[in-house]
């Protein structure tokens, strides 16, 4: 799956889409970019509202290849290539979003199915298993 951005976008309609197809994971924007299994200050994250015309280098659109099958790094590496973004992803643990400087060279549908695996709330039985009469 491929998303055209132009520069009439706003961070928050990339987000949005990436989101839609990931619901585990979302897309963060920064001023400075980051190297690999790096991650990036808080201090330097660009609103939603932001148009992207405004924080990239190369001023042209571009297909973004956003598929189950491309690694964060490689995901990463197209927005600064070819749109000259700096963009990290997260996934979220429970209640928490996880910058994902450990697992870039993981696919985004391996980091989506880690989010959205819940592990099993043990049973507890409604009979003492102790009481052996």
């Amino acid at each position: 799956m491929k998303i055209l951005i132009t520069e009439e976008f706003l961070v928050r309609s990339i987000q949005d889409e990436f989101h839609f197809r990931y619901l585990h994971l979302k897309l963060e924007f920064f001023r400075q970019p980051h190297g690999l299994h790096q991650a990036s200050p808080a201090s330097e994250r660009v609103h939603p509202d932001t148009h992207i015309d405004k924080i990239r280098d190369f001023h042209c659109s571009a297909w973004i290849d956003i598929g189950e099958y491309t690694t964060v790094a490689e995901l990463e590496e197209q927005f600064a290539h070819l749109l000259g973004l700096s963009v990290q992803v997260f996934r979220k643990s429970g209640n928490i979003w996880l910058e994902t400087t450990e697992t870039d060279d993981r696919t985004l549908g391996e980091l989506e199915a880690l989010g959205s695996y819940e592990a099993p709330v043990a049973e507890i039985p409604d009979e003492d298993l102790n009481d052996q009469t």
